[in-house]
């Protein structure tokens, strides 16, 4: 069973990077070199354009059971002029990570910018590195010492090293585990990601509680569920968030914070 799924994506591997080397228009000095009598680049040219051997791509082509580096998929996806979800695509079929993932420092689309202000309850945005990038007048109502602060709003050093953070989440010890769970689940699709990496040795550093709990080795999907603050002028607040990948944008994530019954 599992060898038949590996062959049916080597071989939908194959027949995708075929598809998209018949579309990718010859340059001209190719064209003058010879008359074409199909479409696109022939394998020898996406193998030398690539820096690949030419048995070696025409394998990968006719589905065979080859090594595929990240890196050698990285100029593959280059010469053939993938877009973003045409890249992720490849990579996922070859199982591999893309070693220069789409930059987190992109920036947000007016329509993601205007929708996160028509949120009428706390909502914000962050990117892969964790810094808010966008966020309403709730949340930084709501987020005191954080998203009401200027500069950069990264959420691991608000819980960690701001010293209000305490006060204004409930359960902070057990929420602070789950993030730490949540960021290193985040980490394993970055693991080349310097800034990243500088984080998670600034945190170390300077947090003995987020160290302690980096160790641990905890891993846990980020998921919604009941969120509780003690808020030092609105008093006791309950929410259930939510939180969503943007389309296109997969560094991007939305996060919601819908009001839910304050009754005890």
């Amino acid at each position: 069973m599992i060898e038949a799924q590996a062959l049916a994506r080597r071989r939908e591997l194959g027949d995708f990077i075929r598809t998209q080397r018949e579309r990718v228009a010859p340059e001209a000095g190719m064209v003058a070199a010879r008359r074409r009598r199909t479409p696109g680049l022939r394998r020898e040219e996406v193998a030398q354009l690539a820096g690949l051997s030419t048995t070696w791509y025409t394998w990968i082509e006719q589905g065979r059971d080859v090594s595929v580096s990240s890196h050698a998929l990285a100029r593959l996806a280059r010469t053939l002029r993938l877009d973003r979800a045409q890249r992720t695509y490849l990579f996922e079929l070859a199982g591999k990570r893309d070693p220069d993932p789409s930059d987190s420092d992109d920036d947000l689309p007016p329509a993601v910018l205007a929708c996160v202000t028509a949120i009428t309850a706390p909502a914000y945005v962050l990117d892969r590195n964790w810094q808010a990038r966008a966020c309403n007048a709730a949340a930084e109502r709501l987020f005191t010492g954080w998203l009401d602060q200027p500069g950069a709003r990264n959420l691991l050093k608000f819980i960690f090293l701001v010293p209000g953070a305490r006060s204004l989440i409930c359960d902070w010890e057990n929420r602070a585990r789950r993030v730490t769970a949540e960021f290193r689940a985040h980490y394993a699709s970055h693991l080349d990601d310097r800034a990243l990496r500088r984080l998670i040795d600034e945190l170390s550093r300077d947090s003995a509680e987020f160290a302690r709990m980096w160790e641990q080795h905890g891993v846990l999907g980020r998921e919604g569920g009941e969120r509780t603050f003690n808020h030092p002028t609105d008093g006791f607040l309950r929410y259930e968030q939510v939180t969503f990948e943007l389309a296109g944008h997969a560094d991007f994530k939305l996060t919601i914070l819908v009001p839910a019954s304050n009754a005890d």
